[in-house]
């Protein structure tokens, strides 16, 4: 999916996830921007640093209001793109991205 072809944050990586009602919240992670400092595998049981490759990964990209808050803190604390961070939380039913939000509007941050 190109980046002409992404019209909402809820369509990247979205082909098999659970409904929304169950899991609102969904995770974009620019994997070719981590450098690995692993900010995110200290504030958040989603995250881990892999020995292998040298870069995070989440356990999940789907998850309720009980992991929101970590999974949240992962995205502030990266400091990936000059601070704006490379982990983007994105509330599925409003297409908002809630962190790291850098331009304070609710649009995607990623930088493909």
């Amino acid at each position: 999916m190109s980046n002409e072809e992404i019209t909402r944050a809820s369509d990247v990586g979205s082909a098999d996830a659970p409904p929304v009602s169950e899991k609102p919240y969904k995770i974009v992670f620019e994997a070719n921007k981590c450098f690995g400092a692993g900010k995110c595998a200290e504030v958040s049981d989603n995250w881990e640093l892999s020995i292998e490759s040298g870069i995070a990964q989440p356990k999940t990209y789907f998850f309720d209001e009980e992991d929101l808050e970590h999974n949240v803190r992962a995205a502030e604390v990266c400091p990936a793109k000059k601070g704006d961070g490379c982990i983007h939380v994105i509330d599925r039913r409003t297409d908002e991205e809630i962190a790291p939000d850098p331009h304070g509007d609710g649009t995607l941050s990623v930088d493909w």
